[in-house]
């Protein structure tokens, strides 16, 4: 555990509903107990018995297999395991996220870039990194919901497709510490997050497509 927080005191007390999931395969998030541990619990339960529960079954094997890969890094939380193939448990992570902390400090996001690119060397990407998605415990950045995470099979680190998810993360993390901090990127951080031409013209192909998708649906 990555803060000390005192154990539940009830394992069958009501769960807390922390977030409604609204939007398609967004899961319930709700707080609880687990053998007497704080937790957070993403329930997909609702798709049970229906076409998606392949797909939310699928996500949670997904998230578990990242978390426990992650086992004992304190920059990422427990797992505690997942229930009926459609919730997945993990340690409930005192604190405040970035997006409502009042001031972060320059040392928060110097141990952030380190754990990200800690993450990277074990061929793992984050892939939604913002501010509601990183805790500050006790001074300590952990990294949280890892629905969208990918890892690369030992082959295709070297891949660009996976280069370019490892920029995208990079380059959120210098996004949210220049509004928090103030803190410019580097002349050498900014090229490392440039984007190569292929990615602008494949965004400029995307975008064109839309508009036309648009003007003709």
């Amino acid at each position: 555990m990555n803060t000390i927080v005192a154990p539940c005191v009830d394992d069958t007390a009501p769960a807390e509903l922390l977030k409604r999931g609204e939007r398609l395969l967004e899961p319930d998030v709700y707080r609880t107990c687990l053998n007497g541990q704080p937790a957070v619990v993403k329930d997909y339960t609702r798709y049970r018995g229906t076409p998606l529960s392949p797909l939310a079954r699928l996500l949670v094997r997904r998230e578990a297999r990242i978390l426990e890969r992650l086992s004992g890094w304190k920059h990422a939380p427990a797992l505690l395991g997942t229930i009926g193939g459609l919730a997945l448990g993990m340690e409930f992570i005192p604190g405040q996220t970035l997006s409502a902390a009042q001031s972060v400090g320059v040392e928060v996001f110097e141990q952030l870039q380190y754990a990200l690119t800690r993450l990277h060397a074990a061929g793992i990407t984050h892939n939604d990194l913002h501010g509601t998605n990183v805790m500050v415990s006790g001074g300590v950045p952990v990294l949280v919901d890892f629905t969208s995470a990918w890892r690369s099979p030992r082959w295709l680190p070297v891949h660009p497709v996976s280069r370019q998810l490892r920029r995208s993360d990079m380059k959120n993390l210098l996004k949210m510490r220049q509004r928090l901090t103030g803190e410019r990127p580097s002349a050498s951080e900014a090229a490392q997050v440039a984007d190569p031409r292929w990615v602008a013209a494949v965004r400029v192909g995307w975008k064109r497509f839309y508009r036309w998708f648009k003007g003709h649906a």
